[in-house]
């Protein structure tokens, strides 16, 4: 289904797919999203993804009462097994008949999916620039929540200054990245920040602890100081679309040897070989 979309029960064009301008994401960001990965028609750890929607869900106080098999059945006329792709879902609390901060008596969502290709993101191979940047954010970073503005702000200063991500600092600790989670190698040691409200649980970020469980790699979760992060022989941040990318220069300062470390080939060989397995 060639540029269809998913909009409130249709597939349609996605020319043709439209939202009210009273609809509360369009007026007050009022909504959650989620973004799943799909290799070749699989949906990369599904269960996960919709546990995580669920939960944001819970917390904007918003209910959509689907199952996961009534989601995959949504999804699945949108992909394509030959391609990798990704699907990206947003849920408003829907048309209200007037702006109004508070919300309204009667509550239909407006739901839409689209699917999109995925393609290898180039600093993988090569590593990529990133700067430290005080995290501006709200205080509840663990819903995915369609609010986005501080994180595009903080981006496009990482962008502005020739690197692909920010990573956000917070009372002298580093959080997440402004569109990913973050990893270092400390001391031989794999240390990522513990889920909290300050950051987003990416489902990536748990696939990267579990394969280095499994294959003893040294990890934990524990914060991380600046300090700690700009003497970190390796830096990964991590996402559903870009996978795992090694930063090899950080506020202008080389990374370990300047190049992708030991810990990141061995990792990325493991989440390769992981995902090609599992659906």
């Amino acid at each position: 289904m060639a540029d269809q979309v998913y909009l409130n029960g249709e597939y349609l064009p996605l020319a043709d797919a439209k939202v009210s301008v009273l609809d509360r994401g369009f007026l007050f960001g009022d909504g959650v999203y989620e973004v799943i990965p799909v290799y070749r028609g699989r949906l990369f750890r599904f269960d996960d993804h919709i546990t995580r929607l669920n939960a944001s869900l819970r917390a904007i106080r918003l209910d959509v009462n689907k199952t996961v098999a009534e989601w995959r059945a949504i999804f699945s006329p949108m992909l394509d097994s030959s391609k990798d792709q990704y699907i990206y879902l947003q849920i408003t609390r829907g048309y209200a008949p007037k702006r109004d901060h508070g919300f309204p008596e009667q509550v239909l969502p407006t739901v839409f999916a689209m699917c999109s290709e995925m393609k290898p993101f180039a600093g993988r191979a090569t590593g990529v620039k990133a700067l430290t940047l005080e995290d501006t954010r709200w205080r509840m970073c663990n819903v995915k929540a369609i609010t986005l503005l501080a994180n595009l702000l903080l981006r496009q200063e990482a962008l502005d200054q020739d690197c692909a991500e920010a990573i956000l600092v917070r009372n002298g600790y580093v959080t997440e990245g402004a569109a990913s989670n973050l990893f270092a190698v400390i001391d031989d040691e794999l240390i990522t920040p513990p889920k909290s409200n300050e950051i987003l649980p990416g489902i990536t970020r748990d696939v990267i602890l579990e394969l280095a469980e499994a294959n003893q790699i040294r990890c934990r979760e524990e914060v991380i100081a600046v300090e700690a992060l700009q003497d970190a022989s390796e830096i990964w941040v991590t996402s559903s679309t870009r996978e795992i990318v090694p930063v090899t220069e950080l506020d202008g300062m080389m990374v370990g040897s300047g190049k992708p470390g030991q810990v990141y080939r061995k990792m990325d060989q493991l989440f390769q070989a992981y995902k090609q397995s599992s659906a």
